[in-house]
This record gives C-alpha cells, structure tokens and sequence, in this order.
C-alpha cells in the first residue's frame, strides 16, 4: 500500500523541488559518525562485521516535513487517486472496473465523474498535500506520525490489514519480551515502525534508535536500526542469518517479504506475529482537503465507490479476480491468496471504526492515539484525530438506508488448532493492582487501577480470538520470617496461603473486568502463583499481577 512504501523517497521528492529536503535532514539526523560512536561506547566494529552501515538510514528525531498545502482540481472530469499494489485496494479497483477512468464504473454511472488509479510504490504525501492528486490510501498511525503536516481529510475507512504486517525474528525468540535488549531493522515512520513499537509498548519495553549498527544497543529496550524500505530491511536480516552474524534480532516488514525471509532462513527464522489477528493497522482512503471541501458531491461519490466495491469483492471474489488480477499484475491464483490478507470493511464496520463503538477491533481515534503514544517524544506537533476524521458522508449513507443488512463482521482467523493458551503468550505485562491490604478486595478508587484495567480490555478490543492469563502474584519478602517462626511445616503453610490470595486477587481482577468492563469471561483465565515465581528482590515489583497475551495465529 501507500503507506508501504518507500518513506526516503519523500525526500529526494522535496530536494528535486528545491525545497532544501537535504539540509532539513542533516538537522534532524544525529551524528551517525564511527569514531563518534565508537567514543561514546558502541560496540566495536567487528561486533557488526557482517553488516554495512551504508545499508542503513539514521532515524529523524522530529515528525516528517511535507510540502505547503493546495488544492487539487479535477480536469476533464476525471478524478487522480494514487494506489499502491495491495489487495486491501481491490474494491476500489472493482468499482472503477480496472485503473483507466471509464463510463462502465461505479463512480461514472451512480456520481457521473471518472476515476483514474495510478499504482506506485513511491510516497504520495507530497503529490496529495500540493494537489498533484486527489485522494491515496495510508493507514490511521501514518497520518499520527505526520503531526500537523498532512493536509488531508479521511472520509472512509477501507480496511484492515490482517496478515501483511509481520514481526520476523530468530527461532530462540518466543515472545516480544524477549527482545529487551536486541536489536531488530525496519522503516521508519511505516506502519511497520508503529507495529513494533505498539507491541513493545504493550510488553512494557522502551525503544532506542540506532543511527548504525555500531551503536551500542540499549540493554533494556528493544532497538531498531532503519533502512530505507521495509522490504529491504528484511533482505538485511536475512542476509545476516546467512552470514552467521548475531547483531539483529529480527525485522519488521509485510507479505511477501515475511514468508520469504522465513522460508529463506532454512529454519533460523520464524514469523513471531502478524496483524491477522491484530487490528491496529487500518487502511484509510486520504483526500486532499482542499479539493473535499471544494467537491463534497464528489468526496461523497469515492466514499460509496470505496464501500460498494468492498461489497463485490466480500460477497463474490471469484467474480472479480480478472480484474484484480489484471490491475496488480498477478495471477488468480496469487489475487486470491493476497485477498485472504485484508478485510475490507463495509458500512457498519466504518460507522463503528470512526465512532468508536466497535468492539472487536481498533477505531481510528483509537489507533490514532496509539500511534502518539507509541512514537512518544518524536511526535513533536502531536494532533488530534478529529483533525482527519470526517464520518460526514459514512452517515448520510446511514440515513439514506444505503447498504441495508450488513452487519459487523470481524471474526478471529484460526490457522492452527487448539485453544489459545497451549502455546507461547505472544507478551506479558506485569501490572501491580492495588488491593486492600490483605486483601483480594480491588481498590476501585485509585485511578492507577482503573487505567490497569482499561489497558487489559484493550488487549482484547484489538485482537479478535485472544485470550489473557490473569497470574496473581504476592510479596515472597516475609519468607525467611516465617522459617525463624515456625520452621519450614510454617512456610509451607503460608505458601498455601499466599497462592490462595495470589488467586483470589486474579479472581479478582477477572470479576471486575467482567462486571465493570463487561468483557466476555470466556477470554479471561486466572491462576494464583503465591510468591513462586518473584520478579526480583524489590518486594513492590513481586506483588503484581502478570498479564499474559494470547494471540491467535
């Protein structure tokens, strides 16, 4: 998609129009030189032999910078919209019955203008933001990453990605926790980025930025080094593999490079998780602002083109394969299997997604905030996603009784069998609820509490099918006390007794999430651990609860 492509092209776009792309990257570039990070104590170079850092692209400290902003304006009747080759694009593609502007298409025969879809896989931002084009297509954390640069409206959802996006690592890696102070390459300010740092959020872990991989990682973060495309970024693992190098951990990338790396690797590599069943990467259709407040009958006509060619696809892809197939250059048999990696989403799917009201998903603002917290310090103009979200002609099709009988659909996508706790947790999380003392009895009062909870629903929103593992833990600090009193017959007594409270405070939690939360108990389980399993010696971290993830993959 869009969004996939290729974030240091925008550069070389800016500088070829003289507008000093050059001199604004070397600003926000740190200083990438050797002898400087070999001074402030990076690793030697021959830690990372096996990798060049000319592959590499130090990271921007500061939101991208586009282009002043104007308007597009339609010629001839035809209206430019810029894709990239992406199945989760194939309704649209159908309602305009292929890439030429024709009379046959939806657009022309229900609105009476022409759409002309030009694939690229270069960046369009600063084509959309001066008005060299009408509309593309991004997902909702780009335009977080972006700040206050992007002018653009985001009139309807497309889909969801579920499947494209991939976290591949070394087969010793089990979890996302266990890449606390490994090193992983991907692009930056892609949804690949945001993939990586949402989950490394989610466990708890800090992300450095390297410049090059003589940088001394961070022990206790997971650290990402750049190249200048995602799919490159995973060439440079794969080459690494290959090499017998040890200074990357993984890649962060999308189909088909996951599957490629992995097969590649002769089984030294493994696909940790995708965003099957991980719905924080939602794929947007974006317009120029000028041209949708200059054009709303047209915005309105490419909002119902998006969901009436989402519904011929849904409902008979067979049908429409040719088309497809012809538009991206694929085979049918390659069409079908890129379809099986995007849900395309209908009327009541985008009603929910940009109200909030959906439950089995992420919704835009929800993605949107996501995305601000995930990038952090870097997001140095944050917004709001109201700023883009425009639901306006989502609800008139609404009134007007458009697309009657669909309905939410967003069932989890089962490959293997079994249920979801017989495996590896994709992350835990260790949260330490504050209970009366002694007590199983949640302080419902402290806000630190309510937030715990609210982040454990959270988990469940965005991931169809998970399920979490509520481990109750308490303080083991008491247990050399207990010997000098009564020997280890008296340990073992209140050992019984810790794991009855550890459980009962899981039970706890569980109630709670279910009667204030009301999250479904069929996704909760609990188990007490007493103070068997400590974290470490400070007795603040071991009475905790762990929360444990299970994706379905």
């Amino acid at each position: 998609m869009t969004a996939r492509g290729k974030f240091v092209l925008t550069l070389l776009i800016l500088a070829v129009a003289g507008l000093g792309a050059f001199k604004w990257w070397d600003k926000l570039r740190p200083d990438a030189s050797a002898p400087a990070a070999i001074a402030a104590g990076a690793a030697t170079p021959s830690k990372a032999a096996a990798l060049d850092a000319a592959d590499f692209i130090a990271p921007l400290n500061a939101c991208p910078v586009l282009p002043p902003g104007g308007t597009y304006i339609a010629k001839d009747n035809i209206v430019d919209l810029e894709l990239s080759e992406y199945a989760g694009y194939s309704g649209i593609i159908v309602a305009n019955g292929g890439l030429e502007p024709t009379e046959n298409s939806f657009f022309f025969r229900k609105h009476g203008f022409k759409v002309r879809i030009k694939l690229s896989e270069e960046e369009s931002w600063p084509a959309l933001n001066t008005g060299r084009i009408a509309a593309s297509a991004t997902t909702v954390d780009v335009l977080a990453a972006y700040c206050r640069n992007f002018q653009v409206t985001a009139p309807v959802q497309i889909g969801f990605s579920r499947g494209a996006d991939g976290l591949v690592v070394r087969k010793e890696i089990r979890r996302i926790n266990d890449l606390k102070g490994k090193t992983l390459v991907t692009s930056q300010f892609t949804e690949a980025d945001f993939f990586i740092r949402y989950l490394a959020q989610e466990a708890g872990l800090g992300v450095n930025l390297l410049a090059n991989p003589a940088d001394r990682p961070d022990p206790a973060k997971i650290n990402l080094l750049f190249a200048k495309d995602a799919f490159v970024a995973g060439d440079l693992f794969l080459k690494e593999l290959q090499s017998g190098g040890t200074r990357l951990a993984g890649c962060v990338t999308w189909a088909p490079k996951t599957t490629e790396i992995a097969e590649a690797s002769k089984s030294a590599a493994t696909i940790l998780t995708t965003n099957k069943n991980l719905l924080i990467v939602g794929d947007i259709l974006v317009v120029n602002k000028g041209f949708a407040a200059a054009n709303p009958k047209l915005v309105a006509g490419l909002v119902e083109g998006v969901l009436e060619g989402n519904r011929l696809v849904r409902d008979n892809s067979a049908a429409h394969l040719d088309t497809i197939a012809k538009a991206f250059k694929w085979d049918r048999t390659k069409a079908t299997t890129e379809l099986a990696k995007v849900h395309l989403s209908n009327l009541p799917e985008n009603l929910a997604f940009y109200s909030g009201a959906i439950d089995a998903a992420g919704s835009f603002s929800g993605i949107f905030s996501s995305a601000i917290l995930a990038y952090g310090a870097l997001i140095d103009q944050p917004t709001d996603a109201d700023r883009y979200m425009n639901p306006t002609h989502l609800n008139a099709l609404q009134t007007a009784g458009a697309f009657a009988g669909q309905q939410v659909s967003l069932a989890p996508i089962r490959s293997t069998a079994g249920g979801a706790l017989e495996g590896d947790p994709l992350l835990t999380k260790d949260i330490r609820f504050l209970f009366e003392p002694n007590s199983a009895k949640l302080d419902l009062t402290h806000q630190a509490n309510l937030a715990a909870l609210d982040s454990i629903k959270r988990l469940l929103q965005v991931s169809p099918g998970s399920t979490i593992l509520l481990r109750g833990h308490v303080d083991n600090a008491l247990v050399d006390k207990f010997r000098q009193q009564g020997g280890e017959a008296f340990v073992r007594q209140m050992a019984l007794k810790s794991m009855e409270l550890s459980k009962n405070r899981a039970a706890e939690i569980k109630r709670v999430l279910i009667d204030r939360l009301k999250v479904d108990a069929a996704r909760l389980e609990t188990v007490g651990r007493g103070w068997e399993e400590p974290a470490g010696t400070d007795a603040d971290q071991n009475r905790r609860v762990e929360v444990q993830w299970f994706t379905v993959e």
